[in-house]
């Protein structure tokens, strides 16, 4: 191109100047618009917390136990020649379960009839003896040494006829044990003999054991220092105690179902365990259905208690640093995370009771706290489990889980579509694998 004059050739370049250095700032603040400029608040779900009344529960293993059990025994020896019982069935009391051959048994309670027959002839004689005598000394024809002498062998005979009743009734009761029945009611196990074994009295082994099964009992470990920690409390009010020596009791089975039946607490030990250092509990659990069978293997919830101002979070709001500690994000005054270190006392269901660390009415980041950090600008909103209460338990909570961080829905805010836009906030982490050491990446946004 060629210019026909100076004038005009410098005009057009200072155009040109002017129209490049319009673009420049256009481009400058474009760019300024899409990252260069503080992130916007991320949206997070908050719980409350406020003081409220929750049962003390410790959660100890047990083993069930029967509340009766009976080896059954022979009380007479010889020859088993039947056994009556079904192996697992349920007996009751005077049972007839094994028969011992009776034979000779019988053969004495015959030969001590016998004795008993004689010694009552002999017993009769006597008395006609003694009649006959007195009626002599009456007349003065016998002296009265006589007459003491035939008393004296009357009564001897009444001896001779007692000693011979009792060697009847001895060798009755031998033949009744040689019947061995049940001495109590229950569940009888596996026969430890068969027919044709030869039992005694003075034998090590049973022939078999009968367990009484309803109701039954749990023993239940309690470590010391727990029960040293739970009188103190209640010493200082801390704690309610339920009633007086009363506290109820809740069974879970080895699979994780809970049984339907409460129980009530027996007694405690007195006397520590000195290798383990714990206390045996045992608690008594009605069996009508035969689940609870003995040493099967239970977790015992003993509710000990009440605290009346114990405040509690969400399982998924507590999180662990790489040492351990429990910490939780809050919402301070400035509508930014804080993180806290708290001790967590219990857990109650799906919730943590904190025993320090917090303080009623802090603001808790119960979910998108994967997003933020310590300084990190929220945008704060009610916080509550989907398709739950208000509480935050349900039926599957009750179990010990706790509801996915990233279940939460909050109401959209223009922070939360900014952050739905995917523009600012990199993808959420698991809640599990969040860490404290790991700056997140608005924090760091912020920080420049």
């Amino acid at each position: 191109m060629k210019f026909s004059s100076p004038s005009l050739f410098l005009a057009t370049a200072l155009g040109l100047l002017v129209l490049a250095g319009c673009q420049g700032e256009s481009k400058s603040a474009a760019a300024q618009g899409q990252g260069g400029g503080a992130p916007p608040p991320s949206p997070v779900g908050i719980v409350e917390v406020k003081p409220e009344a929750i049962a003390v529960t410790a959660e100890l293993p047990g083993r069930i136990a029967p509340t009766r059990i009976a080896e059954v025994r022979p009380r007479v020896g010889g020859i088993i020649v039947q056994r009556v019982f079904e192996q697992g069935s349920d007996v009751q009391e005077g049972d007839p379960l094994f028969q011992i051959d009776p034979a000779t048994f019988q053969v004495a309670v015959e030969s001590a009839e016998a004795g008993v027959a004689r010694a009552d002839a002999v017993l009769t004689q006597a008395r006609q003896d003694a009649d006959r005598t007195r009626a002599l000394v009456a007349r003065n024809t016998v002296g009265a040494a006589n007459l003491e002498t035939a008393v004296a062998t009357q009564r001897q005979a009444e001896a001779d006829l007692a000693a011979a009743r009792a060697q009847l009734r001895a060798a009755q009761i031998n033949l009744d044990y040689a019947t061995v029945r049940a001495p109590i009611s229950g569940r009888i196990g596996r026969a430890i003999v068969t027919e044709g074994a030869l039992v005694s009295t003075t034998g090590t082994e049973a022939l078999a054991t009968i367990q009484q099964l309803d109701p039954v009992y749990a023993d239940i470990q309690q470590p010391v220092s727990q029960l040293l920690r739970l009188r103190e409390a209640l010493r200082t009010g801390q704690i309610t105690q339920l009633e007086e020596n009363v506290a109820q009791v809740r069974l879970r089975l080895d699979d994780g179902s809970d049984y339907p039946y409460p129980g009530r607490l027996l007694f405690s030990e007195a006397t520590v365990e000195e290798t383990s250092g714990q206390v045996t509990l045992r608690a008594e659990f009605p069996n009508p259905d035969d689940t609870l069978l003995p040493g099967l293997y239970v977790r015992v919830a003993v509710d000990q208690g009440i605290d009346a101002n114990a405040l509690a979070v969400p399982n998924q709001a507590v999180q662990r640093d790489t040492a351990g500690q429990a910490f939780l994000y809050l919402v301070n005054g400035n509508s930014t995370a804080e993180q806290r270190n708290v001790t967590v006392a219990r857990v109650v269901g799906n919730r943590s009771v904190i025993s320090e660390g917090l303080a009623a009415g802090d603001k808790v980041i119960a979910d998108g706290f994967q997003k933020i950090g310590p300084g990190s600008p929220v945008a704060p909103t009610p916080w509550t489990p989907v398709g739950a209460a208000a509480d935050g338990l349900t039926k599957d909570d009750a179990d010990g889980t706790a509801v996915g961080a990233g279940t939460q829905a909050p109401a959209p805010t223009p922070a939360g579509n900014a952050a739905a836009s995917g523009t600012t906030n990199p993808a959420p982490q698991d809640a599990g694998s969040q860490r404290a050491s790991t700056p997140p990446a608005d924090a760091s946004t912020s920080a420049r």
